[in-house]
Parts: structure tokens; C-alpha cells; sequence
């Protein structure tokens, strides 16, 4: 009867499991169309969120197709380019990197430097966020001990990159607040126009951006003859965005 469908649709939407939903009947696998489900569910709110679900299978079915990272919350459909470094999301600005899991692009850090360590006593791979080892196989990642001296100069170098690269990501914070009080008053009435004072907020975000991630690139970087360039390249920058 349509009372049992209703209900039962309704409750397979609010369960977010109605992709797949198929006929109650336990031996029927025919599946209910877009059609059937709008002419037995009547709550507008229930159809709305069955469309959001039918919209976010598409995308989560299509490899061109991604969803925009921004963790301040976005629901803009972001199309793959296929550069590797993303792109802006035309709706909140924020960049995306389309080929891992790290919430923004990051060049010039590699996707690898943002979610691998390798152990430089054993050189282990394990993943920085989880812990767990780069190689399933691999199950003595706990039993690894480096030489004091050696341990206490990675960490030493580690705190060092590390306190940059917060640094760096403040003060990032600290220009997309700035930019948005000067949005507020430039939307004021009797006001000079801001714009040049928003461009160079704008400017500022990337800038603190890229240094942040130079330090991950600067941290995992084995090469001292480019690093030497990258560092100066890296100062030289810094100078600017603090005098900026």
C-alpha cells in the first residue's frame, strides 16, 4: 500500500540508504525509480534530502568529479583538471588538491611529503595521520629505535620546520580575517573603495600559503645544491611578505 512505501522510502532517505534501495519484498531486487519515490514521499524535505543523496553518488561515482575540500564547509562540485595542483573553487575561493586526501593543495610540497614518513634508522614508511604502516606487511613499526644523538637532531630539525610551518599558516589565518573586515567596510556606504587593500590580503594568503608548505618541502628535500636556491628563493619571500 502506498502509507507502507511512503514510510518505508522515507526511512531508507533519513537512513541515507536509499541509493541502493531495492523492493521490500525479500526475493524482488527491482529498485525503486526517481518517479515512483516523488509521487509516494510528500514531505519536501524528505525529496530534498533524497536528491542531495542521489547528487552525491554521482559525484562520488565519477573519477572526473570531486567535492570542495574547504574545511570552514562548502558543497560547490569541483571538476579534476588533471594539473595535480587544483584549482579555486568559484564559489569560496578555497584550493583544492585533486590527487590526495590533504584538505588543500599544497605545492610545493608533493602529495607524498603530506602524508608519508619514512623512519631513518629503518626506513620504514608509515602514514603521519594514522600511524599505521605504508606497507600492510610491515608490523614492527613500534619496535624501532634510533641512536639518541641522531633522534634528538631529527627532532631538533623537525620542531624547527615544524614551528615555521605554524607559523606560516597563522599568519595566513590572520590575512583571510584581515580581508574580511576590510570586505565589511568596503561594503559601507560614504567609504573609499578597498579593492587595492583586498588584492593585497589576497596576495598575502598565498604568500604565507606557499612558505608554509616550503617548509615541507624544504623538510623532506635531500638535495643541498637546489636547496640552497629554494632557501634563498624561500627568505627572500618571507622579507617581502612581512614587510607586505
Amino acid at each position: 500500500s502506498q502509507p507502507c512505501w511512503s514510510e518505508y522510502l522515507t526511512t531508507r532517505i533519513e537512513q541515507n540508504m536509499v541509493v541502493n534501495c531495492t523492493c521490500p519484498i525479500s526475493e524482488c531486487r527491482a529498485q525503486p525509480t526517481t518517479a515512483f519515490i516523488c509521487s509516494i514521499v510528500s514531505s519536501k524535505e524528505i525529496i530534498a534530502k533524497y536528491e542531495k543523496a542521489l547528487l552525491r553518488g554521482y559525484v562520488e561515482c565519477c573519477s572526473n568529479l570531486t567535492w570542495c575540500t574547504n574545511p570552514q564547509g562548502c558543497d560547490q562540485i569541483l571538476l579534476k583538471d588533471g594539473l595535480g595542483y587544483g584549482a579555486a573553487c568559484s564559489k569560496c575561493s578555497w584550493i583544492s588538491c585533486f590527487n590526495c586526501n590533504f584538505p588543500e593543495a599544497h605545492y610545493p610540497a608533493s602529495c607524498s611529503h603530506m602524508s608519508h614518513m619514512t623512519c631513518a634508522k629503518c626506513n620504514h614508511g608509515f602514514c603521519w595521520r594514522c600511524l599505521k604502516p605504508w606497507r600492510p606487511t610491515h608490523k614492527d613499526y613500534y619496535n624501532c629505535s634510533a641512536l639518541v644523538s641522531k633522534a634528538a637532531w631529527q627532532e631538533k630539525r623537525f620542531q624547527d620546520y615544524n614551528e615555521r610551518c605554524t607559523f606560516h599558516h597563522h599568519a595566513r589565518e590572520f590575512a583571510m580575517s584581515l580581508r574580511n573586515r576590510v570586505s565589511s567596510l568596503n561594503e559601507m556606504p560614504k567609504i573609499r573603495t578597498l579593492t587595492f587593500v583586498l588584492d593585497a590580503c589576497k596576495v598575502l594568503e598565498q604568500a604565507r600559503k606557499v612558505l608554509a608548505y616550503s617548509c615541507v618541502y624544504s623538510y623532506y628535500n635531500q638535495d643541498t645544491e637546489s636547496m640552497d636556491i629554494v632557501e634563498q628563493q624561500t627568505e627572500s619571500l618571507e622579507m617581502h611578505t612581512n614587510a607586505l
